[in-house]
């Protein structure tokens, strides 16, 4: 079928996330290798942001795929009440890069089901009703998750369900308490988190969730000094820790997890994506031993149809050999001071461009109206402007797919990208900021 075709079939029939229906006009993908994708037209695309943030080790490796075939060859599919070779072997691999006594495993569809069962499980765990989620984070689409989410996606899914609470997290390019240090911010933040568990009752909360590293609302990484503080808020009133890795676990962040960065352990991890890369789809609930001795005795009622599927288990087994054989958490931590030294410079340049974030193959661009007062040049959800629609249609025009929305732009290449491959796709932003820069100078 031709371009026109394909996209006269899609538009009549495929719903897509998160937008009017009647605004798509689809790039139609056509397949890819390495840190590239090919459109049905033939040309080329750098791909800067993994997917969503989940082809960590690159498309088409030989090494995945021919463990999928083999699996294929065996079994796709093992119902959830049976024991599997892929299942016990992946959860032996993962309980081997995990921090700390996170060595139990339960296996979902993706990160926000595994989002729902850590609910579910903190609440039966501590007897406690109230979950604690930070604004501007994400944690799913799904109805626990999407509650648990601190931005607009939350909006349409409100009232949610019951005994979530909101709180602020550091934030330290504009920090919500009045401070341009970040140590200042962390140590700010923490103190108005503890006075608020104060006066809602530490003794009915049974966990606090947060992404190490904010994702989709901006890159936001916080002092080391206020994760380590949340996690002693957490020993000292019985609150479990619930750290989501969806987005920042298997490399993204130049650590096996986001929260290794900070030297934490967290009582529950919650991840997918970077778990299979996306070559099939695959999520975990991961509990630390006190979890596992208290569900020994009491039922974990939880689970769906595709948990620990098979063919998915089987996928991730060769993920992790890839992560592992091509050195790509190191890899990871490396080309991220390269990368983030390139961002450097690109915020020097432009006067549009107020922040430049990064971790390791981990990044996101803030674009501002004003660098000394840090005023936003679209604003939150877009109140001032849109700006995001003319910057990814510049970045695709040139060759590279990039997220942005509102101030932000996201990258995040698969962990395999080179540092000549950094500094193509560097070239492309730098030349697509020439029309932010237009709007503020």
């Amino acid at each position: 079928m031709t371009t026109q075709e394909l996209k006269k079939l899609d538009r009549q029939h495929l719903i897509y996330s998160w937008k009017a229906q009647g605004a798509v006009d689809p790039i139609i993908m056509d397949r890819a290798d390495g840190i590239y994708m090919w459109d049905t037209d033939g040309k080329q695309y750098i791909d800067g942001c993994a997917g969503l943030l989940c082809v960590n080790i690159g498309h088409g490796n030989k090494h995945v795929q021919n463990a999928m075939k083999a699996q294929m060859g065996k079994a796709c599919y093992v119902g959830t009440m049976f024991g599997s070779e892929p299942k016990a072997r992946l959860g032996e691999m993962i309980s081997e890069v995990t921090p700390g006594d996170l060595d139990y495993v339960f296996f979902t569809n993706a990160g926000a089901e595994a989002v729902e069962n850590a609910i579910k499980a903190a609440r039966w765990f501590t007897g406690r009703h109230k979950i604690y989620a930070r604004w501007r984070g994400y944690h799913g689409a799904t109805a626990g998750a999407i509650t648990l989410t601190g931005d607009p996606r939350r909006w349409p899914a409100e009232p949610g369900i019951p005994g979530v609470v909101h709180y602020f997290g550091p934030y330290p390019y504009n920090c919500p308490f009045g401070t341009d240090d970040p140590e200042e911010c962390g140590k700010r933040t923490l103190e108005v988190l503890k006075t608020q568990i104060m006066l809602d009752g530490p003794k009915t909360i049974a966990a606090i969730f947060m992404e190490p590293i904010v994702g989709t609302n901006g890159i936001i990484i916080p002092p080391k000094n206020y994760v380590q503080g949340v996690r002693q808020l957490c020993d000292e009133n019985g609150i479990l820790l619930v750290s989501d890795e969806v987005m920042a676990g298997w490399g993204r962040t130049g650590r096996w997890f986001g929260i290794d960065n900070f030297d934490v352990v967290p009582d529950i991890i919650t991840t997918a994506k970077g778990l299979t890369s996306g070559y099939v789809q695959l999520g975990a609930m991961i509990w630390n031993k006190k979890l596992w001795d208290y569900f020994s005795e009491h039922p974990f009622t939880g689970g769906l149809t595709y948990g620990g599927h098979a063919l998915g288990c089987a996928t991730g087994i060769a993920n992790i050999e890839v992560y592992k054989k091509e050195n790509l958490i190191r890899k990871s931590a490396d080309n991220g001071e390269y990368l983030k030294k390139k961002l450097e410079g690109l915020k020097e340049n432009h006067p549009s461009l107020g922040d430049a974030r990064c971790q390791g193959l981990w990044a996101c661009l803030e674009l501002t109206s004003d660098k000394k007062t840090k005023a936003p040049l679209a604003g939150y959800t877009d109140s001032i402007r849109n700006v995001s629609g003319e910057l990814t249609k510049r970045f695709f025009q040139n060759g590279l797919y990039l997220f942005a929305k509102w101030d932000f732009i996201f990258i995040s290449p698969p962990l395999i990208i080179t540092k000549e491959q950094i500094d193509s796709m560097v070239e492309i932003i730098d030349k697509a900021l020439e029309y932010t820069d237009s709007l503020v100078t």
